[in-house]
């Protein structure tokens, strides 16, 4: 079966077989996806991450089918129904969904009213009117009039023939499949407010007289209104033309013209309208929601690789404050390994007298801790208290920025922070939490559950496990492009690492409390539990800063290590050296270290870490502020053009901070000059733009944002008598704006609405 395993799979990713089954190979074997991309380049051919995981998910749908044929053809054996013809039917199925069309006829099921025809001993009667020849059909019914099995007229055996055929025909599998085509293409949403719930459900009132098609219906208007009935504020309906679908029915069953073919239309329609409709509208839900699923869950995964792979301040002596009016901002000082060693508690908001003594103190903190950088949470108060500590007579080269706080409270009550800081308050950890994001925003975030950062949408509603699944992948693969310096990783970092887990990497951290820190890779066998295999998988993603190996701190694998000792010994140098000379790196003739196992690629890329060894492949940190006349919405002014930092990337648009305490929407159509189908073609989380204000409505807290007025060079900033105040065409049906009050139409820049409004 592994052969055609891999034909199927090689035929459907366009891959060479050989590919394919050098994959499915070192999967067997344990290997990570990270661990194959990077070190196993001869055997995949340089198959990326995205690839590998596509061949390992197809394999697992593979055998997952084939685990379902084993179970039919086992059930209908037992049934004495298995035939060769349906046999062959069962092993040619290459569907989930064809395999279950086959199998519906046999499929055990609660009593129907086919079933208490049958028991009445009707099913020759309904094979007969089947045939559709011509035959006197009352009276071939009126044979089977029994009082004793309840079929008291002939108009009763008729109609129990009908039930028989109805089901019959409702579940043939060409039927099927022709009814899911048809429903595929034609069918729509259609939903309803429930009747008494107008006020209650008022954010789904666009969708109170709403239809669109199902085909086009993109993600967050789906799990909108599906979250809308879950709620019981909308009724949901997926359909069709009846009698087109019927047509198509007929067509297959209908031979002729006569009484019998009648009863078999009257079979049709009653079998579409009570059995038929409802599957295939539930299939057709299930599809939509699985779609919309996957594009919300790329969206979030989108979101957070971008989140996650953030510009890293890089180690620096750094002053964290979690901002707060009444209750003061929570200050606390951090060393160049972002250990806690100072908290204390300033009161810049509560009266001048006191702001100027605590100004003194922050002045004096900085002096005692040498601290390069100030990093600021944007929450509450946190505009006012940039602007206070901007103004408080610092060392200019003081790095003063804020930092996007999602999720500090969430990690400040986990278990991991008490453990970390069993003897400090919730809000020192979190302010220690957001000192920790601007020095690596990575081996930060890495402790928060990835729905609490604040870049999902919809992620609520959609399947949990494929989206933990997703998530957990991400941060997987972004941690292991990065590397973790295996001497200061927290345990939460660790976890992430190719190889290792949860287990493993308590293992790490227990060994380094006991023996002090990690010299050499080599000493990581010496780990309990950490085996060959093992060390072979993570021993490329930890890296030795300090160690006495220099490669030890760069991406090349230990067992790469002989073939640079062998580039060194051929140039009379030593690894260090090699390392600091670029003139003797460009002196290295790969083709010479070729092997039957090592190939250009794996030498390419040795040759790459030798010039730039354990580079970071984050961009650079580039300091940025806000607007430092524009601190609340109520400054905003039409037309003003700002600085921002994009939050989140949704469908429908992305939302911007330009640091008045409410992100604004820059909708899809305001995002670029040309036309874009995806909100992630023009910006990403955590990207710096400027935008200009659209429209400001201060009571919802709505800001309306275009970044197409800055996209391209030299053109003028939108003039606030150009820009549209309120809508004057209202949305179709089919142009139904979502719960969020995001507008589908272009021209319609009123009602937007803030992240927090609903379902992000």
């Amino acid at each position: 079966m592994s052969d055609l395993y891999i034909n199927k799979i090689a035929g459907e990713l366009k891959l060479r077989d050989t590919q394919v089954q050098s994959v499915m190979a070192l999967l067997a074997e344990g290997g990570t996806i990270p661990f194959i991309a990077r070190y196993r380049k001869e055997a995949t051919g340089s198959l990326d991450e995205v690839a590998i995981g596509a061949i390992r998910d197809r394999l697992s749908q593979l055998e997952e089918l084939d685990k379902r044929r084993e179970a039919v053809l086992e059930s209908i054996e037992k049934q004495g129904k298995l035939t060769d013809e349906l046999k062959k039917q069962i092993t040619q199925a290459e569907t989930m969904t064809k395999l279950e069309d086959i199998y519906l006829p046999y499929k055990p099921k609660r009593r129907t009213r086919a079933t208490i025809a049958k028991e009445k001993g009707l099913e020759p009667l309904a094979m007969k009117i089947l045939e559709q020849s011509d035959f006197d059909v009352v009276a071939e019914a009126e044979k089977y009039i029994d009082a004793e099995k309840d079929v008291k007229t002939a108009d009763d055996a008729l109609a129990g023939a009908r039930d028989i055929l109805a089901e019959l025909i409702t579940e043939d599998a060409e039927v099927r499949q022709q009814m899911r085509e048809f429903y595929t293409q034609t069918s729509y949403f259609s939903s309803k407010v429930i009747p008494g719930m107008e006020e209650e459900g008022i954010k789904y009132k666009d969708y109170y007289e709403w239809t669109e098609p199902v085909k086009t219906a993109p993600s967050h208007r789906i799990l909108a209104i599906r979250r809308g009935a879950t709620e019981k504020f909308l009724l949901l309906r997926v359909l069709v033309d009846d009698d087109k679908a019927c047509e198509i029915i007929e067509k297959i069953f209908i031979k002729a013209k006569n009484s019998a073919a009648e009863n078999v239309r009257l079979a049709i329609s009653d079998g579409f309208k009570r059995l038929l409709s409802m599957s295939m509208a539930t299939e057709m839900r299930l599809e939509s929601k699985k779609r919309a699923d996957e594009e919300a869950i790329k969206v979030f995964v989108d979101n957070l690789r971008n989140l996650l792979m953030a510009s890293p301040l890089g180690q620096k002596s750094v002053m964290a404050l979690d901002p707060g009016f009444r209750t003061g901002c929570k200050l606390v000082c951090l060393d160049k390994q972002g250990k806690l060693i100072f908290s204390d508690t300033i009161y810049p908001h509560t009266g001048q007298g006191q702001a100027v003594k605590d100004a003194e103190k922050v002045k004096l903190f900085c002096e005692k801790f040498k601290i390069e950088a100030i990093a600021i949470g944007n929450g509450t108060a946190g505009r006012e208290t940039e602007t206070y500590i901007r103004a408080i007579g610092l060392d200019k080269n003081i790095i003063i920025t804020m930092v996007n706080e999602s999720g500090a409270s969430i990690y400040s009550a986990s278990e991991a922070a008490r453990e970390e800081f069993p003897d400090y308050d919730l809000t020192v950890r979190g302010s220690v939490s957001i000192g920790r994001r601007l020095v690596d925003p990575l081996a930060e975030l890495v402790k928060i559950d990835p729905k609490s950062i604040g870049v999902g949408q919809y992620q609520h509603d959609v399947e949990q496990t494929m989206l933990k699944n997703s998530l957990d992948e991400t941060v997987i693969s972004c941690v292991n492009a990065v590397g973790v310096e295996v001497n200061t990783a927290s345990k939460q970092l660790l976890t992430y690492v190719s190889g290792l887990g949860p287990t493993l990497a308590q293992k790490i951290i227990d060994y380094r409390n006991q023996n002090g820190a990690f010299a050499s890779r080599s000493e990581f066998r010496k780990v309990p539990g950490l085996g060959e295999k093992t060390f072979e998988q993570c021993a490329g993603f930890l890296r030795i800063h300090s160690g006495k190996n220099p490669l030890d701190a760069s991406a090349v694998h230990p067992e790469s290590y002989p073939i640079v000792e062998k580039m060194t010994a051929d140039l009379g140098c030593s690894v260090e050296e090699l390392i600091a000379d670029q003139t003797l790196q460009s002196k290295i003739e790969l083709k010479k270290y070729v092997t039957e196992t090592v190939g250009l690629p794996t030498l390419t890329d040795i040759k790459a870490e030798l010039n730039k060894p354990g580079r970071d492949p984050r961009e650079k940190f580039d300091v940025f502020s806000f607007a430092d006349d524009v601190k609340e919405i109520t400054d905003l002014k039409i037309g003003m053009k700002l600085p921002g930092i994009v939050t989140n990337v949704a469908a429908f648009g992305a939302f911007v901070d330009i640091g008045v305490h409410q992100d604004g929407l820059v909708h899809i159509s305001q995002l670029s000059n040309r036309f874009i189908k995806d909100a992630s073609e023009a910006v990403k989380v955590g990207e710096k733009v400027n935008v200009v204000v659209l429209e400001v409505d201060v009571a919802r807290k709505r800001i309306s944002l275009s970044l197409k007025q800055t996209a391209e060079k030299g053109q003028a900033v939108a003039k606030p008598e150009n820009i549209r105040q309120k809508p004057k065409t209202a949305p179709t049906k089919t142009q139904a704006k979502s719960p969020e009050k995001l507008p589908e139409n272009p021209n319609n820049l009123k009602g937007i609405a803030s992240k927090l409004t609903f379902g992000m």
